[in-house]
């Protein structure tokens, strides 16, 4: 019996120590249940906090827009009412003004034909000097009416002008404000459609969104930049540059645009954590495989280009490239490396209106040098004229020197020649013409101051002699 018992003490001992090992390996299973639950957990409130996060950031978005969009709305739908009411209002006065308009020229016309009837009536009364009289004071009575008729006429016409201006500026604005309401939704759709479609349709959006900004920029098309120019290479081989940006010092700034957004748009439309991992990794390649492929172009050795050693590759969407960034911090510093800067249309739109106050600077110092050139040239030429007239002033005074000689000889001293022609005249001469007698006196005075002269000179040597 006391085997039995200590038998049995030993199956008790025996089944206590494999059931305590039991539940030491159940709550050592428990825990590791309850800690991979808690990381699931965990995993889960993060991708729930990050979606709630994306639907909070969309909503406000579609918010804003809805908001934009409805704001727009009664904006258009206000001016269509205030146009209606403008256009109402005008088109009472301008019929209250033909209404008036036709009763004053009623009245002229009555006033009129009275008037001339009591003209006729004078005419037969009166005669003609009684009808002529009534007739200007009947002109004087007609004149001020039909100047202030004519007053009134162009008045009305210049109201309804100003109203039908007024009316077409605000037709003008609605239909501006339309047209910009609809290019709101255009622009949506097409964003979506391209970053949804084939990567031609995506590199003609991107195009497209970098045509706009070089127009916003202030540069001009044909002058400051040039949009897809072939150049050949050494090799044969062509070379086609979406963009062609000009410097000063015949320089050159090339910009590409073909970047593949397809990667960016299955990363927004999906929202599994692990597939949005995966495309944000194909988009940041997509982003380095295309500044690969811009290295390898080396548009910057195209013959007959003058290229700074970086190209720009535009970024048409600029999340997309902001994203890329933030997944790839050396993403800008190994394009660099290779000699490719990425662009959004905000850094892009910067660069470019740098550009453009350097142009302007560039022909602002182009005019002063001209302005310069000018002033020098105009200098000289009038350096010669102040020469050249000198040298006229000379001749003048030599040709009054030579005329006051002539003339001299002509009337002044003993024996002029103006004397002479009179005395050979007084000889019996009849010409067809005569000296004028101021000429002729002048030249007799002349001639007895010399004979005074002579005889005062001789007076004292003859009283010598005696």
């Amino acid at each position: 019996m006391i085997e039995i018992g200590f038998l049995v003490l030993g199956a008790l001992g025996g089944a206590l120590s494999l059931w305590l090992w039991h539940r030491g390996a159940l709550t050592a299973a428990v825990e590791r249940a309850r800690g991979a639950a808690a990381v699931e957990i965990a995993t889960l409130n993060e991708r729930l906090s990050s979606l709630r996060a994306e639907v909070e950031a969309l909503g406000s978005e579609s918010g804003r827009i809805r908001t934009q969009l409805e704001s727009s709305r009664n904006e258009v739908q206000t001016l269509r009412e205030h146009n209606a009411r403008l256009a109402t209002a005008s088109e009472g006065e301008r019929k209250q003004a033909g209404e008036k308009l036709k009763l004053l020229l009623e009245a002229r016309e009555s006033l009129t034909e009275q008037f001339q009837n009591l003209a006729n009536r004078i005419f037969e009364e009166k005669g003609d000097k009684l009808v002529q009289q009534n007739i200007a004071n009947l002109d004087s009575l007609l004149k001020p009416l039909g100047e202030r008729l004519k007053d009134f006429q162009g008045r009305v016409e210049e109201t309804y002008d100003k109203e039908s201006k007024q009316r077409f500026s605000l037709q003008t604005e609605i239909q501006r404000l339309v047209e910009l309401n609809t290019k709101i939704s255009e622009d949506a759709v097409n964003l979506t459609n391209a970053l949804k479609g084939n990567s031609k349709t995506q590199g003609s959006w991107g195009e497209l969104i970098l045509e706009r900004v070089l127009e916003a920029s202030g540069l001009q098309k044909g002058r400051e930049y040039e949009v897809q120019v072939n150049v050949q290479r050494d090799d044969g081989t062509k070379g086609q540059p979406d963009v062609i940006v000009q410097l000063p010092e015949n320089k050159q700034v090339v910009i590409d645009s073909k970047v593949s957004l397809t990667a960016y748009e299955a990363y927004c439309s999906t929202g599994d954590e692990a597939a949005k991992a995966r495309e944000l990794a194909r988009h940041v390649e997509s982003v380095k495989r295309h500044v690969e492929m811009l290295a390898d172009k080396n548009y910057q050795g195209l013959p007959g280009l003058r290229a700074l050693d970086l190209v720009l590759m535009f970024v048409p969407v600029e999340p997309a490239l902001i994203l890329a960034a933030q997944a790839d911090q050396d993403l800008f510093i190994s394009a660099i490396k290779k000699r490719v800067m990425i662009v959004s249309p905000t850094t892009l739109l910067m660069s470019l209106q740098v550009i453009a106050s350097v142009w302007r600077y560039e022909h602002q110092n182009r005019n002063a040098q001209e302005l310069v050139r000018h002033c020098g040239t105009l200098y000289d030429k009038f350096v010669g004229f102040v020469a050249d007239l000198e040298d006229v002033g000379k001749k003048i005074e030599a040709a009054e020197r030579g005329y006051e000689e002539a003339y001299s000889k002509l009337k002044s001293g003993k024996g002029n020649l103006i004397r002479q022609a009179e005395r050979i005249r007084e000889l019996g001469i009849k010409p067809a013409k005569s000296l004028p007698p101021h000429i002729v006196e002048l030249a007799m005075d002349d001639e007895m101051e010399a004979d005074a002269e002579v005889q005062k000179l001789a007076a004292p040597k003859a009283g010598e002699a005696a």
